[in-house]
């Protein structure tokens, strides 16, 4: 049975605190939830801003191929006639394929906010609705705190709802507009619209489901309705909007394609779910839930050993389904927690043989992160102990000792400077070099000796320098954990160091991210030599 995908991500969306999207941003989005093979774009509120408006005229040059696009707006204003009503006319100005109606469907909301009568908003309802069919539009009438308003006044509350469908509305939405309702409410009032419109002797109409999230519970009330009998889902890419946000579309997908046997978007499609959720991020420049379900980094990664090495031997024993079916990938993540099987499938990952010092490696890390070391975010740390675990393991250089001065005189600017001595092979360099603090001026120090012997070392630079403080509770006697990713080109890698002294931290740190990039030249090198 086909489920149609509603996404309101460019409006609903951008009520996040903030989030702000751009037309061009809104353009982008629009061809990836096509892509997807969502079947109705919400692009926003004509009436509300000129970006929107700017959208719905660009919008029909982007040569969409799956998705219809709506325009959302409220139904007229009390005493108003549509011909009047600026907000409906803005609606008919967007010359949108799909008009969504939201109207107001609680009492309260009627009684309280609106301030107007019960039966002025029944006529409110039925006329925009009749309005937009009379000019041929598909017509979505969302039934705001529709939930809410059900427990108050069911009488009233359906009445609303049959309003809309006599006027022509295409699809009738149930709207969780506070986020609050429960799974088994979800169903039993689902169950309810459906049976009142039988004993009125109506058609059942086509329903759907706008959940919103305050009690996380959003994805779980959208599948409670479709089970319910509720063929269009609302929601955002990755859950962003108001509050705690809307019903995440990603995981909704994901759970009634896979789980419940209902179809979404083609296999095909369902692959590019990951991507999806991390494009959007990107343009909306918000960082992605690395534990966001199906498409997070860590969704699939496992950490204990008992777990990696049972999915060794059987993946799905420590995994809900496939990842790639929805374009993730499996991770073994090393810790303390490791066991030999995180670190063999880890080592065959980075191409490395661990020529049967397993348990030599995972000593080692439980050694280290006992000390404030955390190999989970430094997989370039854990291919240096990789590395330096082999029989046939030979440095590049040694870095045999250093001094780090900083001074403060009088009036003057703090200075940095830093001394090292290093090896490399038999000749012994002792180098100083000031910089831009202490870490800075050690990085150029041995920079200056090592150049000289490996001049491809002027290509690593050093994109990021994070630190931590891992037991806060000590002050400034507390340990500092350094993490430093570096680049090479498109190459990356992270180190990292730990030490009651954020300097030494930061030296083991260095030391790791620029002896990596050499030992790996050396063995590409021995590669293309034999």
């Amino acid at each position: 049975m086909q489920i149609m995908l509603y996404d309101t991500t460019l409006r609903d969306g951008t009520q996040r605190e903030g989030m702000s999207l751009s037309c061009e941003d809104k353009l982008k989005i629009a061809r990836i939830l096509d892509d997807l093979g969502i079947h109705y774009i919400e692009g926003g509120w004509p009436g509300s801003n000129p970006k929107d408006a700017e959208f719905f005229q660009r919008v029909k040059s982007l040569g969409l191929t799956h998705a219809r696009v709506a325009a959302f707006g409220a139904t007229r204003h009390a005493g108003n006639r549509c011909e009047d009503d600026a907000n409906v006319q803005a609606l008919v100005a967007a010359e949108t394929p799909v008009v969504t109606l939201v109207g107001k469907s609680s009492i309260l909301h009627v009684e309280q906010v609106l301030e107007t009568t019960r039966e002025e908003n029944l006529a409110m309802i039925a006329d925009t609705v009749a309005y937009f069919k009379q000019r041929d539009k598909e017509v979505v009438y969302d039934a705001e705190h529709f939930f809410d308003g059900y427990k108050l006044d069911p009488d009233y509350t359906l009445a609303t709802l049959a309003a809309a469908f006599r006027a022509g509305a295409n699809c009738l939405v149930l709207c969780d507009t506070n986020g609050g309702a429960l799974p088994h409410e979800v169903a039993a009032i689902t169950r309810a619209v459906r049976a009142s419109f039988h004993a009125q002797g109506l058609p059942e109409p086509e329903l759907g489901i706008h959940t919103h999230n305050d009690g996380a519970l959003a994805v779980a009330n959208a599948l409670a309705a479709v089970q319910e009998g509720v063929r269009q889902v609302q929601g955002t890419i990755n859950g962003y909007g108001e509050r705690c946000g809307n019903m995440d579309l990603i995981p909704v997908i994901a759970n009634l394609q896979l789980k419940l046997g209902y179809a979404c978007v083609s296999r095909a499609q369902l692959h590019k779910l990951s991507d999806v959720a991390h494009s959007v991020a990107a343009i909306a420049n918000l960082n992605p839930d690395p534990h966001a379900a199906y498409v997070g980094r860590s969704a699939f990664a496992h950490k204990g050993g008992i777990h990696v090495a049972a999915i060794e031997k059987v993946e799905s024993s420590y995994q809900h389904i496939d990842p790639t079916l929805v374009g993730n990938t499996k991770r073994v993540v090393v810790s303390e927690l490791a066991g030999r099987g995180n670190i063999r499938v880890r080592a065959e990952e980075l191409g490395l043989t661990l020529q049967g010092v397993e348990g030599n490696v995972v000593q080692r890390i439980k050694e280290l992160e006992h000390r404030g070391f955390q190999f989970e975010a430094a997989e370039g740390s854990f291919e240096m102990l990789i590395r330096r675990s082999a029989v046939d393991y030979a440095p590049p250089f040694d870095l045999l000792d250093f001094t780090v001065i900083v001074e403060k005189r009088g009036n003057h600017q703090i200075t940095s400077q830093a001394t090292v001595k290093v090896r490399v092979g038999d000749q012994v360099m002792h180098t100083a070099a000031e910089g831009d603090g202490p870490v800075n001026a050690l990085d150029g120090a041995i920079r200056k000796a090592l150049l000289p012997h490996y001049p491809e070392l002027a290509e690593v630079r050093l994109v990021d320098y994070k630190v931590r403080i891992i037991d806060e509770h000590r002050g400034t006697a507390a340990t500092p954990r350094v993490l430093i990713e570096s680049a090479r080109g498109d190459e990356r890698w992270s180190t990292i160091g730990a030490s009651h002294n954020i300097i030494e931290a930061s030296y083991q740190a260095l030391w790791d991210s620029l002896e990596l990039p050499l030992l790996r030249s050396r063995e590409r090198q021995n590669r293309e030599s034999s």
